[in-house]
């Protein structure tokens, strides 16, 4: 053994060249061991390992046993005279080891959430058995020599459990069932699709469905054993693949059974778990196969039992037989019954055409209508429809419906997870159970169906992975659903805006995208139009010319929004304003922001512009009440953010309105009714309130001269703590402390009506009761002038 020293290590960097870089990195890494090399020999000595080069020497390397037998290395001794090195030692590869039963298990379990699927994935590989076929057999007419339909057969044996799927499509040979079957996640279709791609004759069209190689195992979802017999044109041999669900191994054999013999295609036999025999009854079935596979090109039919009715003779009664022969006037007639005569024989059920598929010119209103009644399990007509294809970067074809009316109790809006938009790939049912990939929540009243074959979906086929392609998807379904409510409601249908009006102003919420598009929906009422909802292109044309702004007010009716003091100056000058009614509006206005260059102006906030600016007389009303003003904010003090002299009364005293961020006095009243909501917020945002005042009313007028002459007079004070809660009920709000507002209403109106009536009543009980009690009437005192002196009478 020899310990690699400095000159060495020197001489390999010099001498070794490319060849021995590796090596020498390794020794400059070396680690000290702690090793008995001797008996008396106990020192601390450094080895190093080349593990990434093997040098020739002379020496053959021995192992370092370590005194801690943590670790085991080899060291390969080098000399400077030793330069050349061999090649370096060629590394090992392993594959992954997996236990087939188990990542079966999980591929099958993983990949699929509801078990009733296994029937879809099974009829869209005998789909593309029957497409292959036929494409294949363009270019070899031999492959379809067999006078054999193009066809997919169910049959059920509900007692024992059993399915059976046979196609006539291409089948497989021997080596096709090792690939294709016995080699997990590996797609046959797939294989075939990347053969026509980089064929140079292939230009035809193709509609294959699978492509992820692991279709066919979602039959042991439902199965413990699943038997593949089949027959490839290409081979004279029917072979017969077998395989159980835990089982980590298959089985493969000839078929030599004369009455098991086809003539091409596939038959898989699907021996059902115990407790998934429930999917064996023929009714479950063609069940499925109506909601999934309904609009496969190929034709399927399923093993039902059915029935006829014939008569059949009665036997009749002896004692009846025997008074017929005595009487030989009656006529001999045989009595008979009416029976049903059940049979078992195929019956077609995809047997309805893709409707989307068709030219729209060639459909009718009508067969839109019952499309739409027989998917949506719907019984009235939609209020209207709309059939597109989309072509370019993203293709697929749509039909979109309207309904009539809204879902009762409105759970679409609050939850959008809803059924109303059906996904087929190439014609195959995939999930109409979404999160908005497809339409955002507002939109999720719009039914209809959307078919694609160049969707990017997950191994599953239930799962849309979100992609740039869903993404451009979903913006033209938006925007062909858009088309159809503008079509709809530029014909003044007054049921569509009362049955979805509250799901377009949750998308200027939740939807900035289309503010342009829901814009022209909305409806409200307004100052000029009570009785029938306007849109906003009506209050537009509407507008004064040197109007600017369009104006609204929040509130709880139509009523309370007619009889708001903010109103005045504006119904005085005609100005049209519009009324919120609704509690979403608020928000949803709020969200808007503006409409054809027209900013929302809320009247009820302050720093409201009505276009009549006097400077002059703002400068004279400023110096005539300036001081009142102060004086009622000083008596008012928290209460508001300040006093102003208002420009939107013209009949009332005054009036509270809002600052310009906070909360209105309709949402604040909101927001206090709300069931979650957070009480110590509401301080945050409301907003600061301003007490504007009318000049032109007694009443300020008259607090105008207290203020100037008896400032503290106790009766004035108390007018101002009255107006101002006069002033925040009129504005809408909610007083703080109603017990003490009625109490000061009573102290004023007992201080109105103090002896106004109820003086001669008063008096006229106080002189009945003093004659009751015997007393003498009361006598006028006379009032005697004071004599002179010395006069005498």
């Amino acid at each position: 053994m020899h310990r690699l020293s400095r000159r060495s290590v020197s001489a390999i960097l010099r001498y070794g060249g490319v060849r021995h870089r590796n090596a020498a990195a390794s020794v400059s890494c070396s680690s000290p061991y702690t090793d008995l090399v001797g008996e008396n020999d106990s020192n601390t000595k450094w080895y190093s390992k080349l593990t990434t080069g093997r040098l020739n020497t002379s020496k053959s390397s021995t192992q370092v046993n370590l005194k801690s037998s943590l670790f085991s290395s080899y060291r390969y001794e080098s000399t400077a005279a030793a330069s050349d090195s061999s090649d370096t030692p060629p590394a090992e590869r392993y594959e992954y080891q997996a236990e087939v039963s188990r990542l079966m298990d999980l591929i099958v379990n993983s990949l699929y959430s509801n078990k009733e699927v296994f029937l879809r994935e099974l009829i869209s590989n005998a789909s593309d058995a029957l497409d292959k076929l036929r494409f294949l057999s363009v270019t070899d007419p031999g492959l379809s020599k067999d006078a054999v339909e193009y066809d997919i057969r169910i049959q059920t044996d509900k007692d024992n459990g059993i399915v059976t799927i046979t196609d006539t499509g291409i089948g497989m040979t021997r080596q096709e069932l090792v690939d294709c079957l016995g080699t997990i996640a590996q797609s046959g279709t797939a294989k075939f699709l990347k053969a026509l791609k980089d064929s140079k004759d292939a230009g035809g069209d193709n509609n294959l469905i699978g492509q992820f190689g692991v279709g066919f195992y979602s039959s042991f979802l439902v199965s413990d054993r699943v038997v593949v017999s089949t027959k490839s044109p290409k081979s004279d041999k029917q072979y017969v693949w077998e395989g159980e669900a835990n089982a980590s191994s298959y089985t493969i054999r000839e078929e030599t059974d004369p009455e098991k013999l086809i003539p091409r295609g596939t038959c898989l036999t699907l021996y059902l778990k115990r407790d998934d025999k429930g999917f064996a009854h023929p009714e479950r079935i063609q069940k499925l196969v109506k909601n999934y596979s309904q609009f496969v090109s190929f034709p399927i039919y399923t093993w039902q039992e059915k029935g006829y009715t014939k008569e059949v003779e009665v036997d009749e009664d002896p004692a009846e037989a025997k008074q017929r022969e005595q009487d030989e006037k009656t006529e001999m007639k045989k009595k008979t019954k009416t029976v049903v005569e059940k049979y078992w024989d195929w019956e077609l059920t995809n047997e309805t055409q893709p409707i989307w598929l068709r030219n729209p010119k060639d459909v009718t209103k009508e067969d839109y209508n019952e499309f739409y009644k027989k998917t949506f399990n719907e019984y009235l007509d939609p209020l209207a429809s709309s059939h597109f294809t989309t072509e370019g970067e993203v293709e697929f074809r749509s039909i979109l419906y309207v309904p009539a009316i809204a879902p009762s109790g409105r759970e679409d809006i609050i939850n959008q997870k809803t059924k109303n938009i059906r996904l087929y790939v190439k014609r195959v049912f995939i999930s109409d159970d979404f999160d908005g990939e497809l339409f955002p929540r507002y939109l999720s009243f719009v039914k209809g169906v959307v078919d694609s074959n160049d969707l990017p979906l997950n191994v599953s086929r239930e799962i849309l992975q979100e992609s740039r392609v869903v993404r451009i998807m979903r913006k033209r379904l938006v925007r062909k659903a858009f088309d159809m409510m503008l079509g709809i409601s530029m014909s003044e249908n007054r049921e569509f805006w009362e049955n979805f009006g509250k799901h377009l102003k949750l998308g200027c919420i939740e939807d900035r995208e289309n503010h342009k598009r829901i814009a022209p929906l909305l409806r409200f009422f307004s100052s000029q139009s009570e009785e029938e909802m306007i849109s906003l292109d009506e209050y537009v044309e509407n507008m004064k010319p040197d109007q600017k702004d369009i104006y609204y007010i929040a509130s709880d009716s139509v009523t309370s929004a007619r009889s708001t003091p903010f109103l005045e100056r504006l119904l005085q000058k005609d100005l049209e304003v519009l009324y919120l009614v609704d509690p979403i509006d608020e928000v949803a206005i709020q969200n808007l922001k503006s409409y054809k260059e027209k900013n929302f102006v809320d009247i009820s906030k302050e720093d409201l512009d009505l276009g009549e600016k006097n400077e002059d007389r703002e400068k004279e009303m400023k110096q005539e009440f300036g001081q009142t003003c102060d004086w009622i904010k000083k008596h008012l003090g928290d209460k508001v953010a300040s006093v102003q002299i208002s420009n939107r009364l013209s009949s009332s005293p005054c009036v509270l309105v809002s600052g310009k961020f906070g909360w209105s006095a309709n949402m604040e009243r909101l927001m206090k009714a709300q069931t979650v909501g957070d009480t110590s917020s509401l301080e945050f945002m409301r907003s600061r309130r301003v007490f504007e005042i009318n000049p032109e009313h007694p009443i300020i007028q008259n607090l105008n001269v207290a203020c100037k002459s008896n400032p503290n007079d106790d009766d004035v004070l108390r007018a101002i703590d009255l107006l101002y809660d006069a002033a925040l009920v009129s504005s809408g709000f909610t007083p703080e402390n109603p017990a003490q507002l009625g109490q000061k209403i009573y102290d004023m109106m007992g201080m109105a009506l103090a002896g106004k009536w109820s003086q001669p009543a008063q008096v006229h009980g106080f002189q009945q009761h003093a004659a009751q009690s015997g007393n003498p009437e009361p006598i006028e005192a006379e009032v005697v002038e004071p004599a002179q002196a010395g006069t005498q009478k």
